[in-house]
């Protein structure tokens, strides 16, 4: 599928009522505004666990806007997280 504004190859899949592609991205079809189901758009994500935001830690500085990483320091600033903030 083609973008019609900057003519780019586009993910598309074929709407289950009216078979016309439609983009990969959309709730609803472009041609016939019929629902494309939600599992397909579950599928397609690579990690279901990437926006549960219950579990992160914030950085300690309170200006920052990144979150602690696996090596235990922030995303953004390299700050080392020591529980407590500043």
């Amino acid at each position: 599928m083609e973008c019609p504004h900057c003519h780019s190859d586009m993910p598309f899949r074929l709407c289950p009522e009216c078979g016309e592609k439609t983009p990969d991205v959309g709730t609803y079809c472009c041609h016939c505004a019929a629902a494309v189901a939600d599992q397909d758009l579950g599928e397609r994500s690579d990690d279901k666990d990437a926006d549960d935001f219950s579990s992160r830690i914030l950085c300690r500085d309170g200006t920052c806007i990144g979150v602690i990483n696996e090596q235990g320091v922030c995303s953004e600033c390299g700050k080392p997280y020591n529980g407590a903030p500043e």
